[in-house]
């Protein structure tokens, strides 16, 4: 009788708490984030939390309908992440943060696993989305990366949507500057952290999208408006292929956000990957390691990523993590906070 109520609790156990996190196995064909953070569950206002939840949701759908509709993985991640890079919500495209000189600067990147083919923009400021931009330099170049003025020539050349730099200006956005600049002066010299902003609230903020097609091939894209208040032409890890970037289909499509700086030196995406092609680790355990490896160095974030066989991996050390999955019969999961 005991065994049975033991039985019967640990079902419930079970059921609950795959119901607040998805269990990670098989079936799934799309994971999205739109960037970690610090903010607290109780700093957030329930409208707050529904619009991200919406904005999450349409982007899963936009990725999912491409797939649905026999698609390629890079058809699939660039729709959801146009979605979030047309939504001042996330810190991409629209809703991009600004330099320390009050500008947009924008970077992006996409990879696909089958080819190993890649493209990535850095430092462009009127490229609506940089993931069109990315993919352009992917597919009609001979290039990898494109930055600034050439990568925008290269993208009206290419037909795609140039728009004026006051199109990013959100009141939001330009508020966080100023605090930022604010507490910047406040800072003593000798307290101001000097591997990038000393100030967690402004580092981090990314979109991105992994995506598993019906021909079992991989990919993963990345766009950001950086960190906030960044200065000298600084580049974090999104259009970086191996750091905030990679997708292989004999192991893994991965995008990351946060810390750019940490990701980067930790070449995060492709470690992911290595611990499984080498190491024989699941997408799971490798996504675990790597996170604790940039807290190890003193770095924050987390990132999405899909093996060839739909298991999927979203660890994250902030506070939270904007994030979603769907899978192959389009069920979607949000998530935003821990558990």
């Amino acid at each position: 009788m005991r065994l049975i109520v033991l039985s019967i609790v640990l079902f419930f156990f079970v059921t609950n708490l795959g119901a607040q996190e998805p269990q990670h196995q098989g079936e799934y064909v799309l994971v999205i984030h739109g960037g970690a953070g610090t903010i607290l569950k109780s700093g957030m206002t329930p409208e707050k939390e529904k619009a991200y939840r919406s904005g999450l949701e349409q982007a899963l759908l936009a990725g999912y309908n491409k797939i649905k509709e026999g698609k390629s993985g890079i058809d699939a991640v660039q729709a959801a992440i146009n979605v979030m890079e047309d939504n001042p919500l996330f810190n991409a495209g629209k809703g991009a943060v600004f330099t320390h000189d009050g500008k947009n600067e924008l970077d992006a990147s996409i990879m696909d696993g089958k080819t190993l083919k890649a493209g990535a923009v850095a430092g462009v400021t009127v490229i609506k989305n940089p993931i069109d931009a990315a993919r352009a330099v992917m597919e009609k170049s001979e290039h990898v990366m494109m930055v600034g003025k050439g990568a925008e020539i290269f993208a009206k050349q290419s037909g795609l949507t140039i728009v004026k730099p006051k199109y990013f200006y959100t009141e939001e956005r330009w508020k966080g500057l100023q605090n930022a600049i604010r507490e910047e002066k406040m800072k003593s010299d000798h307290s101001y952290n000097s591997n990038g902003t000393g100030y967690p609230d402004y580092k981090f903020g990314t979109v991105g999208a992994v995506a598993l097609d019906n021909d079992g091939n991989l990919a993963a894209g990345t766009s950001t408006g950086g960190m906030t208040n960044k200065r000298y032409g600084r580049v974090g890890d999104a259009p970086i292929l191996g750091a905030g970037t990679y997708a292989n289909n004999n192991t893994a499509a991965v995008s990351c956000t946060g810390w750019g700086e940490f990701f980067i030196r930790s070449v995060v995406a492709f470690d992911l990957s290595a611990m499984m092609e080498y190491k024989g680790a699941t997408v799971r355990q490798a996504g675990d390691a790597v996170i604790k490896k940039v807290g190890d160095l003193g770095g924050n974030g987390g990132l999405i990523s899909i093996d060839k066989k739909g298991n999927i991996s979203m660890p994250f050390n902030t506070a939270v993590m904007y994030r979603g999955a769907i899978t192959k019969d389009g069920k979607t999961e949000i998530y935003i906070y821990k558990g």
